[in-house]
């Protein structure tokens, strides 16, 4: 634009001063009309020009700030497909827990039917049981009064034995029933307490389902400690008390070779069959099935190995058909330590994963330790943790595998050295048995 106002000026300028050297022809006052015509058209050009100019400078700036909108809204459509995505996944992992829960809501319809029916026959029991002791009372008092009258009757005659055994015979029926119905009562309560408890564990799964999904609700649900009482053990060294067997290794030893093994199973996992997000009550007195995928417990184990010094073998397979083994000398401490866990290696063909030399302390989501770092409730299942969250972890969720992503799979069934490749693990074995053997086979 500046370049064609000049072009305008240099050739207005000549016009200009061949008017003004034409001096004979006509005077200087005197200008055409024509020349200040074109003087007048040069400054609308000038003016024209100064305008075009601007709006340049103006349309360059427009197209500036549009361009960053542009961009800012580039960015936005990036981050709003980054949480669609990640939405997703969440909605793929609500619709994993629902199906669980309502396969756990079948389990405890089922049960609490089964408890319905067990206080229904216990309340007929107790009702027989009631009426034969409404009975037996009216039998002892009517043989009372003929006692009496008899006494009375014949005060220096001695008593018949027969009438005294049957005296006996009707206390210690009485006796008898009161203890029978001590027993059924203590019984109805324990129903009645689980029937309570399932119904609890009924009410908190449907108000999981009705509320909004949060952050913790991605997780397995914990699940209401179950009343199985504790294994009872002398402090013996690895013999039998009163006929009961120390360990699995005794049984062995006296010929009983049933299983094929001396070892003590004190954990499988097999097909996933068994929740192992459990509490710490449960982890403490185990839970699941002999037969099947189980706990033995904390409290057993303790006062099974505190009786001598004891081998830790864990054997482990891959979704490979890759079977695996590690064998470590080890130190279980009791409830007031958390169970804390040492542990050396001796032997095995995978890298170890447990840490040597540490405090390894048993945690739960719902029993934090001291130096607890939340992996309980990230990594579901209890297990040995230290410091920082470690990768192996055989009570973790169970996972098949390309059924989770990759990091769901971590918080699942796995078995990490320090510095080797991560294993995912399809079935595990938790066996013991004493050091001092003369067969470690």
């Amino acid at each position: 634009m500046k370049m064609y106002t000049i072009k305008l000026f240099l050739f207005i300028v000549p016009l200009v001063i061949s008017s003004t050297t034409d001096q004979d022809n006509s005077p200087f006052d005197s200008l055409s009309s024509e020349t200040k015509s074109r003087f007048a058209m040069l400054e609308d050009v000038k003016i024209l020009a100064n305008g075009l100019l601007q709006l340049g400078h103006g349309l360059k700036d427009f197209v500036h700030k549009t361009k960053g909108q542009i961009n800012d809204i580039f960015q936005k459509l990036n981050i709003f497909d980054q949480s669609f995505y990640d939405l997703s996944l969440k909605t793929s992992e609500i619709k994993e827990e629902e199906k669980e829960l309502r396969r756990t809501t079948s389990k405890l319809q089922v049960k609490n039917e089964e408890v319905k029916n067990m206080s229904l026959e216990l309340n007929s029991k107790l009702e027989s049981l009631l009426e034969e002791k409404i009975l037996l009372q009216q039998k002892v008092r009517y043989l009372e009064e003929q006692l009496t009258n008899l006494i009375q009757n014949q005060p220096e005659i001695q008593e018949h034995p027969e009438v005294t055994s049957l005296k006996t015979f009707v206390e210690q029926q009485d006796n008898s029933i009161k203890d029978l119905l001590e027993t059924v009562e203590e019984q109805y309560k324990q129903l009645n307490q689980q029937h309570s408890q399932i119904k609890e564990i009924e009410n908190q799964l449907r108000r999981t389902g009705i509320q909004e999904p949060t952050e913790n609700s991605l997780l397995s649900k914990p699940r209401a400690p179950r009343t199985t009482p504790p294994l009872q053990l002398n402090d013996t060294r690895n013999v039998e008390q009163d006929g009961i067997p120390a360990d699995c290794s005794t049984i062995y030893n006296r010929g009983e070779h049933t299983s094929g093994s001396p070892w003590t199973l004190i954990q499988h996992r097999i097909d996933g069959s068994e929740n192992f997000n459990e509490t710490w009550e449960n982890y403490k007195y185990g839970f699941g099935r002999l037969d099947g995928e189980f706990w033995l417990g904390l409290e057993k184990i303790h006062s099974i190995v505190k009786q001598s010094n004891y081998i830790l073998r864990i054997e482990l397979e891959d979704w490979k058909d890759n079977k695996h083994h590690i064998e470590y000398s080890f130190h279980l401490g009791n409830q007031e330590t958390d169970y804390t866990l040492h542990v050396v290696e001796i032997a095995g063909n995978v890298p170890k994963a447990l840490p040597e030399y540490k405090d390894l302390m048993f945690s739960t989501w719902d029993h934090k330790t001291k130096r607890h770092h939340n992996c309980p409730q990230s990594y579901s299942g209890g297990w040995w943790w230290h410091d920082i969250c470690e990768e192996n972890h055989l009570n973790g969720k169970y996972n098949k595998p390309r059924a989770k992503s990759k990091p769901e799979r971590r918080r699942g069934i796995c078995w990490k050295p320090q510095n080797g490749r991560l294993y995912f693990i399809k079935s595990t074995k938790m066996l013991i048995h004493p050091i001092d053997l003369e067969s470690l086979g």
